[in-house]
């Protein structure tokens, strides 16, 4: 049985992808920070789908705990077949206003942590020509919004740019761009959203469905939701003086 490891396994995306990659079959290596937390997850996962559960406490901007589930996705013992980059979280002051440790483990956990554990589970990946790797981007990698767009962009293109180089292989990489998504990643990031209309609201699971099955389908860029169809088109074609004032202005309103 194939084996998946998901980063940030205990809510919101990593969540919805853990449970369809459980009801698909696959065993999975669940990696979060909170192990209580995790633990459970786990233990309801394995309960429910019949699938094999590890779980891997690791905090991604401590070197060595990230070290430790590079370890995991390069041992051959029970190789992954499938790599979900979900691990993230936003930052809700400006760049000048805010603190530069936190701006620090925003890069870590959204740039390097996917570089990284994509670099250490891609040469079994190519030996056997065979894997999927889904980066969870977001459809701000378009705009102006801060470093968290910044570090987003990052993930969006680092995927297109590996789905070239594997365009010959049956090796699968797909970034997923959702918009605002019913998730925690709003209440703990602090930021206000009271203002935004319901029908900019996506589910996880709703957005992970579309975004296994663009990944299974070799598309590289999956946006779920025809208003962020409608938006990301318009932020990609439209003149940056533009796209940058959207952006600061829904960075201004999360604030």
């Amino acid at each position: 049985m194939a084996t998946a490891l998901v980063t940030g396994a205990t809510a919101g995306i990593g969540a919805a992808y853990a449970r369809l990659l459980a009801k698909e079959g696959f065993d999975l290596v669940l990696v979060a920070r909170d192990l209580p937390r995790l633990n459970q997850v786990g233990k309801n996962l394995s309960k429910t789908y019949k699938v094999k559960v590890e779980t891997l406490k690791a905090d991604l901007t401590k070197p060595a705990q990230l070290s430790k589930v590079e370890r995991r996705l390069a041992s051959s013992g029970k190789p992954i077949e499938v790599l979900i980059n979900n691990a993230g979280f936003g930052i809700k002051q400006s760049f000048t206003d805010s603190d530069v440790k936190r701006e620090q483990e925003l890069l870590d956990v959204l740039v390097t942590a996917p570089m990284r554990l994509s670099h250490a589970v891609l040469p079994q990946m190519i030996a056997r020509n065979s894997g999927v790797i889904v980066n969870v981007s977001s459809v701000a990698s378009w705009i102006a919004g801060g470093t968290y767009s910044a570090a987003k962009s990052y993930l969006t293109v680092f995927s297109e740019s590996l789905h070239t180089e594997l365009s010959k292989t049956n090796i699968k990489i797909s970034a997923l761009c959702p918009g605002f998504t019913k998730t925690e990643f709003h209440e703990r990031g602090k930021m206000r959203m009271t203002g935004l209309p319901n029908f900019m609201w996506t589910t996880a699971d709703q957005v992970v469905k579309k975004s296994w099955r663009y990944a299974k389908a070799g598309k590289v860029i999956c946006v779920p939701g025809w208003q962020y169809l409608i938006l990301s088109t318009i932020s990609r074609t439209a003149p940056r003086p533009i796209v940058r004032k959207i952006g600061m202005n829904v960075r201004r309103k999360q604030r």
